[in-house]
């Protein structure tokens, strides 16, 4: 839950565009990942020894999880094992749910188009050994897909009353 936790430093103009970034939007929302981990590192300072394994996974995540496995990701353009397995992980989940996902720039992608997708990029994008997982567990990830996938905007008004 904590891995895009930085994109609350992202201005709302950038982070809700319902077109493709410019260039220096993309600069911007790139600074998602160093933000979050930030976040996560003062958090961590600031409980001690109390919670850091949990932490340090999530520092993890949120700084790299955006790293590709051929070295053409950000923020630090890491490569292979360099990036840490729980990023790697996210890496795969993350691109999975995203291409699922409406979003204001894009409709989602079918299962099997982000699935295509995945394999595709494995070794360049994706640690192959990941890749061989999320396909291992394919079932249950398409059930919590299913599951959480988003539901058509209803263009009725919510109404909400006070009584007092």
């Amino acid at each position: 839950p904590l891995h895009d936790l930085g994109k609350v430093a992202i201005p709302d103009s950038v982070l809700l565009k319902p077109g493709k970034l410019t260039e220096a939007e993309m600069t911007i929302m790139k600074t998602h990942a160093k933000s979050g981990w930030d976040m996560l590192r003062r958090t961590a300072e600031h409980m001690g020894a109390e919670g850091s394994e949990y932490l340090q996974f999530g520092m993890q995540i949120a700084r790299w999880h955006h790293e590709r496995w051929d070295g053409t990701g950000y923020p630090d353009r890491l490569a292979g094992e360099a990036i840490p397995l729980a990023a790697r992980l996210m890496a795969v989940a993350d691109v999975y749910d995203a291409l699922l996902s409406r979003r204001p720039y894009k409709e989602p992608m079918s299962q099997a188009e982000v699935c295509a997708y995945i394999e595709a990029s494995a070794g360049n994008h994706f640690d192959p050994v990941v890749v061989e997982a999320f396909f291992a567990a394919i079932d249950q990830l398409r059930a919590v897909a299913d599951r959480w996938k988003d539901e058509p905007v209803q263009d009725e008004p919510i109404r909400i009353s006070v009584h007092g």
